[in-house]
C-alpha cells in the first residue's frame, strides 16, 4: 500500500507520533507527480505580501484541528442466504466481552466467549461464531471499525480487519498533519482517497486497468466510506438479561418448515424468543428494573432430520416407489404430509418419540450444565403435529415416587449395552478403522448421530465410512432391534382420573386384571378407558388384545410446569381413536397445566373443552391484544349484532303490546262486575301480561351480559379454561378461506400468543402484569 498528499504545508500543528511519523516518511518516498489522482491545492505562500498577515498570525487564525481518538471497535458476525453475505452486530455487552477477549487474551491458547444468551460460542483468535444447542455452519467474525456501502447496496458492510487497519493508521496520520486529500494505493488495485473526515470514498477497478484511465473517477461508481459503527446506520440489538427465569422447549409440526417462508424451527423460535424479550421489556417493566424478571428461553426441538435423515432410510425407501411425474409435488408431499402417516406407523412412531425425548433430554441436560445457576421450571410448547406428539408422551409419563430419570437412557435402542463398536466392525470386516474411532471416544450410540462428513474429517474412505454410518443407523432403528426391549409394568398407583370416564365404582386390587382384559378386548370404535389408553398412535385392536405394545413412551428427565399446543389437532386424533370424552377429574402425570391455543381460521385445530364438557356450548376464551385492547373490527362487529339485537327486541316489544291489544275485548262489552270481585280471563290477561314484559326486560338486558359464568373445566388445566382463540386481523376477516393456510402457521410471530405464555410463567412467580399505557 502506498499513499500520497495533495496538500503540503510549511508547518505542522502538531508532531504526529512516532508510527505516523514513520507511515508518512515511508510513504514520501512513494509519491510522484503522476500519480496524484485529486486536484492539488495551492502551497502556503513562503514570503508575505506588503498587505498580508504575517504568516504566524494566520497560523492562529487557522482552527485548530481535533487531536486523534483511537476508533471503537464492534463486533459483528456473518449470516449466508441466498447467496448474499449479510453482517449482524452484536449487543453491546457482547462487544464488550469480545473486545475484553481480545485485549486480554493470551496469544497462544483460544479464549471463547459465550454470547447471544449463552446459546453461541465465540473462538475470539479463530474468529469463528459456534452453535450450542443445534447443528448449524460456523460463522465468521469480525472486529470492525471501517465500513464501506456501494452504490446499490442497502447497508453498510464491514471491511476486512487488515484492510481496516490500514485505513485508520492512514486516518490517523491525516488527523495528526491535518493533511486530508490523502490517497491509499492497495495491490489489489483499489483506491481510498481522504477528502477530509466525513468524506471519504472508495474505488474499484474494472478488470484490466488499460492505459488511458488516469484517474479513479473513470473506473467506477465509488463507495461511501464511514469510521466507526456510530456513523453507520445500523441498528445494534439489545442485550439480553443474564438471569433466566423459565426454560420452554418448542416442537415443530410436520415437515421442515414452519411458515410460509420456509423457514427452520430454529428461525421461527429465534423469532418468538425476540418477541417475548420486546414483551418482557413492556408489560414486566418495573418488574425487570427491580431485578424481579430475567427473561424466559425458549430452544427448538427438531425431530424432522432425525426421521427423514440416513439413520432410517426412509427417504431412499419412499422415493423408490414414487412417480416421477409433478415432481415438486411429489417431493413436497414425501417430505411434509407423509409426517402425519409416519406417526400413525409404530415403527416410526417409535422413531419419532424417541427422538423428540431424547432431543428434550439432551439440551435441557446442556442448558443446566451452562447455567448451573438456573433454579426455575420448564414448559414444553407443540405445534400442530409436534403437539399431539406431546399430548401423547405426557399421558404416558410416570409420577409419584418414580423419578423421571429412572429410565431416560435405559430405553436407548443404541445402548452400548447392546452391542460394541469392535462387533460391529468386525461383522463388517473393517476392523482396521477401530483404532480411529476409538481415538475419538466414539461408540455406537456417538457414532449413530455422527454425520458423514463427520467420518470423512477421521480419513475413512468413501465405501467403508458408507458402510458404517448405514449399519449402525439401521442397527439402531431396526424392528428386531426395538423388539429386544421389554414393555414396562405398569404403575400400579390409581390414575388421577380418565380420559373417558364410563365406570365411576372403585374396583378392588384383585380385579385389576380382569379390569384391564375387559377393556382390552373392546373395540376401538367404543368407550376407551384410559388407564389402557396409554399406548397413543398406531395401536390395533388385534395387537392390543394380544397385548402386543408397539410404542413404548420415554420418560422426559423434568416435570414440565405447563403445556402449551399450538393450533393442534389433539381433540381430532382423540376422537378418531375412539375416545368419546375426557374425565374432567384426569389430568396429566407429570404436568398440571395445559392450553390449547388456536386461530379462529386454522383448519388444523381443534377444541378440547366440548370432549371434558359436553353439556354446556362453551365459546373458547378470546386472548386478548398485546396491546391491551380488542381489534377494532371485532368491536364493530360486535357494536353491529348488539345495536340488531336491540332493534330486534323493540320490534317484538311493540308487536307484542299490538296483539295484547287486540286481543283484550271491549270494555263496554264485559259484563257489569260487582265490587271486590275478579274473573277467570282477566286474572290471566294480567298475568299474561307481565310475564311477557318480564320476558322482553330479560331479552333487553341479555345483550349487556356478555361475561360467561366461571365454569370448572375438568383438572386438565386445574380447573381453568383450556381452549384459547386468537383475536383475526382485520384483512383476514374478508375471506378466512384465504389466510387459512397462514392462520396455522402464524403462531411463531403473534406476540398475542407469547404474551399469553409470558403471563401464565409469570403469574406462577407472583410477578405483577403490567398493561402499557396507549
Amino acid at each position: 500500500m502506498s499513499f500520497s498528499s495533495g496538500e503540503q504545508r510549511g508547518q505542522s500543528p502538531a508532531a504526529p507520533p512516532a508510527k505516523a511519523q514513520d507511515l508518512l516518511n515511508n510513504s514520501g518516498q512513494n509519491v510522484t507527480a503522476e500519480n496524484a489522482c485529486v486536484d492539488q491545492v495551492s502551497p502556503a505562500l513562503d514570503e508575505a505580501s506588503p498587505g498580508s498577515t504575517s504568516p504566524f498570525e494566520m497560523l492562529d487564525m487557522e482552527p485548530v484541528p481535533p487531536p486523534y481518538q483511537k476508533v471503537q471497535p464492534h463486533w459483528f458476525f456473518c449470516k449466508r442466504a441466498d447467496d448474499n453475505t449479510l453482517w449482524f452486530p452484536f449487543s453491546r455487552e457482547d462487544s464488550d466481552k469480545l473486545e475484553n477477549a481480545y485485549n486480554t487474551g493470551d496469544d497462544e491458547c483460544e479464549v471463547v466467549v459465550a454470547v447471544d444468551g449463552e446459546r453461541y460460542d465465540v473462538h475470539v483468535k479463530e474468529r469463528k461464531r459456534y452453535a450450542i444447542y443445534w447443528e448449524q455452519a460456523t460463522t465468521e467474525v469480525r472486529r470492525c471499525t471501517w465500513f464501506y456501502k456501494g452504490d446499490k447496496d442497502t447497508r453498510f458492510m464491514p471491511y476486512p480487519e487488515d484492510f481496516s487497519n490500514s485505513l485508520e493508521d492512514a486516518y490517523m496520520i491525516a488527523v495528526t498533519l491535518d493533511e486530508w486529500k490523502r490517497k491509499l494505493d492497495f495491490p489489489t488495485g483499489e483506491t481510498v482517497i481522504l477528502h477530509n473526515p466525513k468524506l471519504i470514498m472508495h474505488y474499484q477497478p474494472i478488470g484490466t486497468q488499460e492505459d488511458w484511465v488516469s484517474s479513479p473517477s473513470e473506473q467506477t461508481r465509488p463507495r461511501t466510506v464511514k469510521r466507526g459503527v456510530e456513523n453507520i446506520a445500523v441498528e445494534i440489538p439489545d442485550g439480553e438479561p443474564e438471569k433466566v427465569d423459565h426454560l420452554v422447549f418448542m416442537v415443530h409440526g410436520i415437515g421442515p418448515a414452519c411458515d410460509l417462508r420456509f423457514r427452520s424451527i430454529i428461525q421461527c423460535v429465534n423469532d418468538f424468543r425476540s418477541a417475548s424479550l420486546s414483551l418482557l421489556a413492556s408489560h414486566y417493566k418495573h418488574a425487570q428494573l427491580e431485578g424481579k424478571v430475567g427473561r424466559v428461553e425458549f430452544l427448538p426441538v427438531n425431530w424432522h432430520s432425525a426421521l427423514h435423515g440416513d439413520a432410517t432410510g426412509v427417504d431412499e425407501d419412499i422415493n423408490r416407489i414414487t412417480l416421477p411425474s409433478i415432481s415438486r409435488l411429489r417431493h413436497f408431499t414425501n417430505d411434509t404430509l407423509l409426517d402425519l402417516f409416519f406417526y400413525n406407523s409404530p415403527t416410526y412412531c417409535q422413531t419419532i418419540v424417541d427422538t423428540v425425548a431424547s432431543e428434550i433430554n439432551r439440551l435441557h441436560t446442556l442448558f443446566k450444565q451452562r447455567h448451573p445457576e438456573f433454579k426455575g421450571d420448564n414448559s414444553v410448547v407443540g405445534h400442530s403435529l409436534g403437539s399431539l406428539i406431546l399430548f401423547d408422551m405426557l399421558t404416558n409419563q410416570r409420577s409419584g415416587s418414580e423419578s423421571p430419570r429412572d429410565e431416560v437412557l435405559s430405553d436407548d435402542p443404541c445402548h452400548p449395552k447392546h452391542d460394541t463398536l469392535e462387533q460391529a466392525l468386525t461383522r463388517l470386516g473393517l476392523q482396521q478403522y477401530l483404532p480411529t474411532l476409538q481415538a475419538e471416544n466414539l461408540d455406537l450410540e456417538s457414532l449413530a448421530l455422527c454425520q458423514e462428513n463427520d467420518v470423512k474429517d477421521l480419513g475413512i474412505p468413501l465405501g467403508p465410512r458408507k458402510k458404517i454410518l448405514k449399519y449402525v443407523r439401521r442397527k439402531c432403528f431396526s424392528e428386531d432391534y426395538k423388539a429386544t426391549r421389554q414393555p414396562k409394568a405398569k404403575r400400579q398407583d390409581p390414575p388421577q382420573g380418565s380420559l373417558n370416564s364410563e365406570e365411576n365404582g372403585n374396583p378392588s386390587p384383585g380385579s385389576e386384571a380382569q379390569k384391564a382384559q375387559l377393556h382390552r378386548t373392546q373395540s376401538i370404535t367404543s368407550s376407551v378407558d384410559y388407564e389402557y389408553f396409554n399406548m397413543g398412535i398406531g395401536q390395533t385392536s388385534e395387537g392390543i388384545a394380544k397385548g402386543q405394545v408397539s410404542i413404548n413412551y420415554p420418560q422426559l428427565a423434568f416435570h414440565p410446569q405447563t403445556f402449551f399446543a399450538f393450533g393442534s389437532p389433539i381433540g381430532m386424533f382423540l376422537t378418531v381413536r375412539g375416545l368419546k370424552r375426557i374425565d374432567p377429574n384426569y389430568s396429566f402425570p407429570t404436568c398440571k397445566s395445559f392450553y390449547n391455543i388456536y386461530h379462529p381460521f386454522d383448519p388444523v385445530a381443534y377444541r378440547i373443552e366440548p370432549m371434558i364438557i359436553s353439556e354446556v356450548d362453551l365459546e373458547p376464551m378470546l386472548i386478548p391484544h398485546h396491546k391491551g385492547r380488542k381489534r377494532m373490527h371485532l368491536e364493530l362487529k360486535e357494536s353491529l349484532t348488539r345495536m340488531s339485537m336491540d332493534l330486534k327486541n323493540n320490534v317484538l316489544g311493540s308487536l307484542r303490546s299490538a296483539w295484547q291489544s287486540l286481543a283484550r275485548l271491549p270494555v263496554a262489552a264485559l259484563p257489569p262486575v260487582e265490587e271486590g270481585e275478579t274473573t277467570v280471563e282477566g286474572n290471566s290477561q294480567e298475568r299474561q301480561a307481565e310475564n311477557e314484559e318480564a320476558e322482553l326486560k330479560v331479552s333487553m338486558e341479555q345483550p349487556e351480559q356478555a361475561e360467561q359464568p366461571e365454569i370448572k373445566m375438568g383438572m386438565l388445566n386445574g380447573g381453568r379454561r383450556i381452549d384459547h382463540v386468537l383475536q383475526e386481523k382485520p384483512i383476514e376477516s374478508f375471506n378466512e378461506y384465504l389466510f387459512a393456510i397462514q392462520s396455522h402457521l402464524c403462531y411463531w410471530e403473534s406476540e398475542d400468543t407469547a404474551l399469553l405464555l409470558l403471563k401464565e410463567i409469570y403469574d406462577k412467580l407472583d410477578v405483577t402484569f403490567e398493561q402499557p399505557q396507549q
